[in-house]
C-alpha cells in the first residue's frame, strides 16, 4: 500500500533549478534513504514535502490527500512531519515542555504531557524530562527533536541528518530506534552522510543529485550502480564505511 506519492516536483529559486521533476512512491512501513552531494536539494525536497517550501509545478498526495497548498502545521496533522538539522529548543523551558508543544497539535495540555513523555522515554531520555533544554548536549538535542516530532503522531517521519555528530554508540541506538519505529507502523524517509547507517538500515535509497532524482533502488542496487559510484560514492565508498 502506497503512503506517500510524489509526482513531478519541482522548484527554482532564481537561476537555481533545486528540485527538477522529482517522482517516487513510498509503501507503508519502509525505511526509505536519501542521499547525495552536499546540494543535491535534500533539505529543499524534505521542507517541499512538509508545506515549508511551495514547489513550482507536481503533486504530493500522503495516504491519498493531496497536500498542495497546506500550510504545515495542516500536513503535520495529516501525518507527515520533519526533524530539523539545526535544533531550535526553546532553552528556558524543560526537555519535557519542549516536547508537550508538539503534542498539542491533537491533544489538551494533559494528554500532550502525557505524550510527551512517553515519546522522551521512546528516545532514552524521559530521565532528563525536567533539565533545562538550553543545557543539554548536542546528541541529547538531536534526541529531542526526534521526541518532538513522534509526539504529533506521524504516519510519515522525515528524519534530516539525525545521526549527525553523533560517536558510533548513540549512531547505533539511533538505528536501532529508526527500526523500531518502523515495527510501530511508521514509515520513515531519511536523510543521511554516513554511509554505513543507510545502507544498514534503508529497504530503499532514493539518490539526488542537482536536483533530479538519479538513482532509485535497495542499497545494493545503489553501491553498485556506476552513476551514483560517479556522482557521489566515488572512491571514498570505502571511507564512508
Amino acid at each position: 500500500m502506497t503512503i506517500l506519492d510524489v509526482r513531478g516536483i519541482s522548484k527554482r529559486f532564481g537561476g537555481l533549478q533545486a528540485l527538477s521533476d522529482v517522482t517516487f512512491s513510498v509503501p507503508k512501513g519502509q525505511i526509505i534513504g536519501l542521499i547525495g552531494p552536499n546540494g543535491a536539494g535534500k533539505t529543499t525536497f524534505f521542507s517541499t514535502l512538509v508545506g515549508l517550501i511551495r514547489p513550482d509545478k507536481g503533486s504530493v498526495l500522503l495516504d491519498g490527500q493531496p497536500l498542495a497548498g497546506l500550510k504545515p502545521h495542516r500536513i503535520a496533522a495529516l501525518g507527515m512531519t520533519k526533524t530539523f538539522q539545526n535544533v531550535a529548543l526553546f532553552g528556558e523551558s524543560t526537555v519535557l515542555d519542549n516536547v508537550l508543544t508538539a503534542g498539542l497539535l491533537r491533544h489538551d495540555v494533559d494528554a500532550a504531557r502525557d505524550e510527551a513523555l512517553k515519546c522522551l522515554d521512546r528516545v532514552g531520555l524521559k530521565a532528563i524530562a525536567q533539565k533545562q533544554a538550553g543545557t543539554l548536549s548536542f546528541p541529547e538535542r538531536a534526541r529531542i527533536e526526534l521526541a518532538r516530532a513522534l509526539c504529533t503522531g506521524p504516519k510519515v517521519l522525515l528524519l534530516d541528518e539525525v545521526m549527525a555528530a553523533l560517536n558510533p554508540v548513540e549512531m547505533q541506538e539511533i538505528m536501532d530506534l529508526i527500526r523500531s519505529l518502523r515495527d510501530d507502523g511508521i514509515t520513515l524517509l531519511v536523510v543521511e552522510h554516513h554511509m554505513r547507517a543507510i545502507m544498514t538500515i534503508c529497504d530503499r535509497i532514493l539518490v539526488l543529485n542537482f536536483g533530479r532524482l538519479l538513482a532509485d533502488g535497495t542499497p545494493q542496487q545503489i553501491a553498485n550502480d556506476p552513476q551514483v559510484v560517479e556522482a557521489y560514492l566515488g572512491r571514498s565508498m570505502e571511507k564512508h564505511q
